[in-house]
């Protein structure tokens, strides 16, 4: 066994005996690739990130006018369906529910479901209350340094396990859409991509939520 290799198993040794470890995976030092199909270009001068649905009033943001909103950085782990767990990770972004309380966004009360649109037409669904809990982030940054195009620059859905917020809903890092470009607001429930193709509707970490 190599010095990483003592080193992972002694970090993984750490957070299972924390209890933050779900059934059936592993941790990774790393931080896998993995997304369907190529990383869109990005350019600042036409991008722009737009809220609709059931609210209020629609919202869009060009990139310069996102980066004013109100920020927000969270510590959590994170946990993807393919069994591979990495923990103590940091985010900065824009927090959805910061959005709503400082009055940026207002749903309509009818609205209880949340779709995220990204580039190339992918989307993953989520319930509008676990959207709106801490462990959601519109994120820009990890650890400290703008996101790579190959993890979803310039602005990716988030979501995660924070241990100290144990009573949190925790999905597969999946339900955070990586390109992401819109937020709509639903009335009901509809599935996003790869919910569609098999993958679990509510995706919970602790209850292996993978598939079906």
């Amino acid at each position: 066994m190599g010095l990483f290799d003592k080193d992972r198993k002694q970090e993984e040794d750490r957070i299972r005996s924390e209890n933050r470890l779900p059934p059936g995976q592993s941790l990774t030092l790393k931080f896998p690739v993995l997304h369907y199909g190529p990383i869109p270009p990005f350019t600042p001068a036409t991008w722009d990130f737009r809220v609709w649905g059931e609210v209020e009033e629609e919202r869009k943001w060009t990139w310069n006018e996102f980066l004013q909103l109100p920020r927000t950085k969270i510590l959590m782990d994170i946990h993807c369906v393919t069994r591979w767990s990495k923990a103590d990770t940091t985010w900065e972004g824009v927090s959805l529910k910061t959005l709503i309380d400082e009055g940026f966004i207002t749903p309509k009360p009818s609205a209880t479901y949340l779709m995220q649109h990204a580039e190339y037409g992918y989307t993953t669904n989520l319930p509008l209350e676990v959207a709106l809990q801490d462990n959601f982030l519109l994120a820009t940054h990890y650890e400290g340094e703008p996101l790579t195009p190959d993890h979803g620059y310039p602005l990716r859905g988030v979501i995660g396990h924070i241990p100290a917020q144990g009573e949190l809903v925790a999905p597969y890092f999946w339900k955070g859409a990586k390109w992401l470009r819109s937020l709509e607001f639903m009335t009901a429930d509809r599935r996003g991509f790869w919910e569609k193709a098999g993958y679990n509707n509510r995706a919970d970490i602790w209850k292996e939520e993978r598939f079906g």
